[in-house]
């Protein structure tokens, strides 16, 4: 089921002199659109649609479905297009040219575009906003990029997610992720490289813009999910190098292994402690996070907590 997509006005950029005087200027909120390239992930994709649709509008944002096959997409209340496939041996240059070409068109009638993967979500820290309208209201920058945190299921500790509760709560433990501190927020039609996580732009990531990645936020989910990419790379070569070359009963392991002790001690992360300008690096003309691999982050990234104050958002 396809639902309306939904064009609207782009206005005049804000001064960037005064990015605090943005929603005072404009008038209005900004229009935003948010795109994601998804196969067989139903337990996230319905969680992505309920958190940015609360954001920004059933209307403003546009899944497209690269073949899935468990139902995942059917029936959803906004914009699905179903991809015929994307070439073997090419599907990561073909996923960044959809996406970056997507974005661009958008971004004609859109003040800005956000592509995530389907279990990516931000989260203006909100303590200071109220939600991305206000936030993406109040920054001048052109591309915008998260703090990331990979949040992991404690196995120890907590038990399996209950359906329909937020996650953040249920999960209270994460580790820092730099590699996943990228320039997902745009309103410049420069485009996505390596993955999504660099683009043809400078940027530096935002201290008070959260990003939660919930590959490992549930063993049960995680090894389905690396099953299903396990069988992708295996069988026509996606995923090469990453964990999609990781089964499931391999990547439970590991999470059980990294969770099976925490103390009581364990820090709360704090932003303010890490420098913004080691997160990204450039190389002809392409400004990118710099960081480990998800198994590299899980073995050796310490385990913090989440703060309180994201619990329930998501």
């Amino acid at each position: 089921m396809s639902g309306t997509w939904g064009l609207r006005r782009r206005r005049n950029p804000v001064d960037a002199q005064h990015p605090e005087r943005a929603g005072e200027l404009s008038g209005e909120p900004p229009q935003i659109a948010v795109l994601t390239i998804t196969r067989d992930e139903g337990d996230m994709l319905a969680r992505w649609v309920d958190h940015y649709a609360a954001q920004v509008g059933h209307d403003n944002l546009l899944v497209f479905d690269d073949g899935s096959s468990d139902g995942s997409t059917d029936g959803l209340p906004i914009s699905v297009q179903h991809l015929p496939g994307f070439r073997k041996g090419n599907f990561e240059a073909g996923r960044m040219s959809l996406a970056s070409g997507v974005a661009r068109g958008l971004l004609g009638v859109y003040d800005w575009v956000i592509f995530t993967d389907v279990d990516e979500f931000l989260i203006p820290d909100p303590a200071i906003y109220a939600g991305l309208p206000d936030y993406l209201a109040r920054r001048s920058e052109d591309v915008l990029a998260p703090y990331a945190l990979n949040v992991v299921h404690h196995t120890a500790v907590e038990g399996p997610l209950v359906a329909g509760e937020p996650i953040l709560g249920q999960r209270a433990y994460a580790k820092f992720a730099p590699l996943m501190c990228k320039p997902s927020i745009k309103r410049v039609p420069a485009p996505w490289t390596c993955a999504s996580h660099g683009i043809k732009a400078a940027y530096r990531p935002d201290p008070s813009l959260f990003m939660v990645h919930m590959k490992f936020a549930d063993l049960d989910l995680l090894q389905r999910q690396a099953d299903l990419r396990n069988e992708l790379a295996r069988t026509v070569g996606r995923g090469r190098g990453s964990s999609w070359g990781r089964s499931g009963d391999d990547l439970g392991t590991l999470l059980t292994r990294q969770t099976r002790s925490v103390g009581a001690d364990v820090p709360v992360f704090d932003p303010a402690a890490i420098v913004p300008t080691g997160l990204v690096r450039e190389e002809d003309g392409v400004h990118r996070a710099v960081g480990k691999g998800h198994i590299d982050n899980l073995q050796r990234q310490p385990l913090v907590r989440i703060p309180e104050r994201l619990h329930g958002l998501v």
